[in-house]
Formats: C-alpha cells, sequence, structure tokens
C-alpha cells in the first residue's frame, strides 16, 4: 500500500485535499469517489515537489498534456463546477508551465468578461484553431461536455498517428546519419594513413581510390568553405521553409517521395476525415469547418485545395463535387462525402472513412518499414564496399608489383 495525497472538489465546488492509502492512483482516485468527491489531481506523496522543481524545463505543452487537461476539464463541466472555479482548480494542479500560464490569463480574461471560445483563442500556440472553434460550438449549442469527448479523440487520434509516423521514420534516419558519419570517418580518418602509399607507388589508381582521394583533398584544403557554404545552405533552407512559398514546395516535394509520400498523404486524408466529421457532428458552418481543416490538415498543399474548394462553397455548391476536381482527395473520400450529402449521415460516414484510412495508415508504415530495411542494408555494403575496394584495390596492385 502507498499513500497518495489528493485535490478534490465537493458537490458544492469548494476545494478538498487529503491524503489516502492506495495500490495505486487508480485505486486512491476510486476511493475518493466513493467519498462523494469529485478526484481532480491523485499524486504519490513527494511527487508534487518533484515536478515542481523539474516545472521551469516543461515550457511545450504536450498532446499528453492537452489530453490530460480536457479530459478534466470535461469532467468538472460535466459535474456542474462553476467555470471560474474549474479554471483556478485546474490552473493550481497543472504541471506543465506554459498550460499553467495560459489558464491563469484565460481565467483572468473570463472574469473580465471574454467568452470561452474567445479566451482560449489568445493562446494559439496551445490551444489551435480546432479546439478554439469546437468550444464555441459547444458554447453556441449547451453541449461542451459532449463536445470536450469529440475533442479529446481527434486529439488522442492525431497523437497516434503523428506517433507512428515518428516511429516508422526514426530508424532508417538514425541508421542514415550513422551511415554519414561512418564515411566521413573512413574518408579523413582511414584513407589518409593510405595516401602516401599510393601516391608513392606510381601505380594507376582505380577509380574508387581516385574518388576517396579527391574527396579527402577537398575535406583538408577547403573545410572552412565547404562548413560554412552547408551552414549558409542549411540557414537559408531553414528561413525559405518558413515561408509560405517554402512550406508549399516543401509539402509538395513530401506528397511526392516513394512510399514515404503515400504515408503522409493517407495520414492527411485519415485527419481531414476525422476533423471534418466531428465538426460536422457538431454544427460548425461548412465554410467555418473549410477555415479549420486549411489551418489543422498538417500540409500546405492540401490545404491550398481546400481554400480553393471553400471559394466554391461559397456559390452554393456541395462539397463533393468541388472536391472530386481538387487534387490529392481520393475517389473513395469523395464518393463517401456525396453518399453522406444525399443521405444526411455525412458525419458518420466520415468516420467510417476515417477508421479505414487510420487502417491504410498502419498498413502504409508497415509496407514503410518493410522496405526500408533492404534499402539500408543495400546502402550499408555499398558504403562498406566502396571503401574497401577504395583500399584493398591498390593495394593488391602494389603487392602484385613488388613481387
Amino acid at each position: 500500500m502507498a499513500r497518495f495525497s489528493y485535490q478534490a472538489l465537493t458537490d458544492a465546488g469548494e476545494n478538498a485535499k487529503g491524503e489516502i492509502e492506495a495500490e495505486s492512483a487508480e485505486a486512491a482516485a476510486a476511493l475518493v469517489a466513493g467519498r462523494g468527491l469529485i478526484p481532480v489531481s491523485v499524486k504519490p506523496l513527494g511527487a508534487a515537489g518533484a515536478g515542481a522543481g523539474l516545472g521551469v524545463f516543461r515550457s511545450r505543452v504536450k498532446a499528453t498534456d492537452l489530453i490530460l487537461f480536457t479530459k478534466q476539464f470535461k469532467t468538472l463541466i460535466r459535474a456542474g463546477v462553476p467555470m471560474l472555479t474549474i479554471l483556478q482548480v485546474l490552473e493550481e494542479q497543472t504541471e506543465n508551465r506554459a498550460l499553467r500560464e495560459a489558464l491563469a490569463k484565460i481565467h483572468r480574461d473570463i472574469r473580465e468578461g471574454a467568452s470561452l471560445h474567445e479566451a482560449f483563442r489568445r493562446h494559439p500556440k496551445i490551444f489551435t484553431p480546432l479546439y478554439c472553434s469546437m468550444l464555441r460550438a459547444g458554447e453556441s449549442s449547451g453541449a461542451l461536455p459532449e463536445i470536450l469527448d469529440r475533442l479529446v479523440y481527434v486529439i488522442e487520434h492525431e497523437n497516434k498517428v503523428k506517433s507512428d509516423i515518428k516511429s516508422a521514420l526514426t530508424y532508417p534516419v538514425i541508421v542514415v546519419v550513422f551511415l554519414g558519419v561512418a564515411f566521413f570517418v573512413l574518408l579523413v580518418g582511414v584513407i589518409p594513413k593510405f595516401v602516401n602509399v599510393f601516391q608513392a607507388s606510381g601505380l594507376t589508381l582505380p577509380l574508387p581510390t581516385r574518388i576517396c582521394l579527391a574527396l579527402y583533398e577537398m575535406i583538408v584544403r577547403h573545410w572552412a568553405v565547404l562548413f560554412l557554404g552547408s551552414a549558409g545552405l542549411i540557414v537559408a533552407a531553414v528561413l525559405y521553409g518558413r515561408t509560405a512559398q517554402g512550406r508549399l514546395l516543401r509539402d509538395r516535394l513530401l506528397l511526392r517521395i516513394p512510399l514515404v509520400g503515400k504515408l503522409f498523404l493517407k495520414a492527411a486524408i485519415s485527419r481531414f476525415a476525422s476533423i471534418f466529421s466531428i465538426l460536422q457532428s457538431s454544427g460548425v458552418d461548412i465554410l467555418d469547418a473549410m477555415d479549420i481543416l486549411s489551418g489543422t490538415i498538417g500540409n500546405t498543399a492540401i490545404a491550398r485545395r481546400l481554400e480553393g474548394i471553400k471559394d466554391r462553397l461559397r456559390e452554393g455548391r456541395g462539397i463533393s463535387g468541388p472536391l472530386r476536381q481538387a487534387r490529392y482527395f481520393p475517389p473513395m473520400l469523395v464518393n463517401m462525402i456525396a453518399v453522406g450529402e444525399e443521405s444526411g449521415n455525412l458525419d458518420t460516414l466520415l468516420r467510417d472513412v476515417a477508421a479505414h484510412y487510420d487502417t491504410e495508415v498502419e498498413y502504409a508504415t508497415k509496407k514503410l518499414s518493410d522496405a526500408i530495411a533492404p534499402v539500408l542494408t543495400v546502402s550499408l555494403a555499398a558504403v562498406v564496399g566502396f571503401f574497401a575496394l577504395a583500399i584493398f584495390l591498390p593495394m593488391w596492385d602494389i603487392s602484385l608489383k613488388v613481387k
């Protein structure tokens, strides 16, 4: 049995604190709820102090922090706790410094008369346009807990897709980096030991050896130019990538990369269908939905297509027709949207499409992992073989000359 400290709310919305013994945090929360309280935070004794000491380094709000906050927010709203009390309680128990500071400002803004979604919208680095628009829909419909439930689903879905893609790309990126490091070390650390021998031999050196010697000479004589040039190119690429045209070019190129491009496209279509479904079921206007989707789709090239669709929607057309003429949107998605428009259950069909493309992303991720393994093996063999030929071919010729 371990001891836990807890923070909770009474039915009247008053704060309650204390300590309790239980086998786990979940069991402790259940015991607190059994006392007629609403558990807000349950921590092992001593955890709060450790978290506070590290809070200075937690300036970024992760998806897990946002999911936990949204779940607690929903629970307290459903329990009928006043909004200002909710924000105060969540501010006190949130360990993430950036989120805690944002909640303090939101609490102040609402106290001064701002609406909920307006107060949240003033913190775009934490709360996305989708998040704020869903809050606005929940405020206007009076179904804020249900809207927050859908928000939790969207955030968890987004986090899962990003984690799957990151997991699929982490291994090849690490291998490519190590291949580059190994190539550089062999070129700078091994080749120089044989340079004098090769040059004094008087033999006609094979092509791999001549390439290695040329690269070595270039690095030794012009390392400052190469370093400054590489740094300049990287800085220029980063700065250009932050411009609208740079983001558009980068995202177009990403969608054209073999294997990886299909994975990113399917992930974007899954995101589009899941978010569009949530917005439709929440009663968000179609034009507002297109604005939100343009800002949350995660790919500038696809977002540009959505902006063109929005212009046609203003003319009174349905969405399936403009989507059919737009690039990147597959026929299955367009046909399902057309059926949903005719039958009146667009949100349900979009959920089915999102589930289908979630499966497609999983298959594409596995296919990418399976395809990258032999490519990396061949690349590693090519690097090792290149240096083996560069070193041992002239050594073989020298040994024959000596004989």
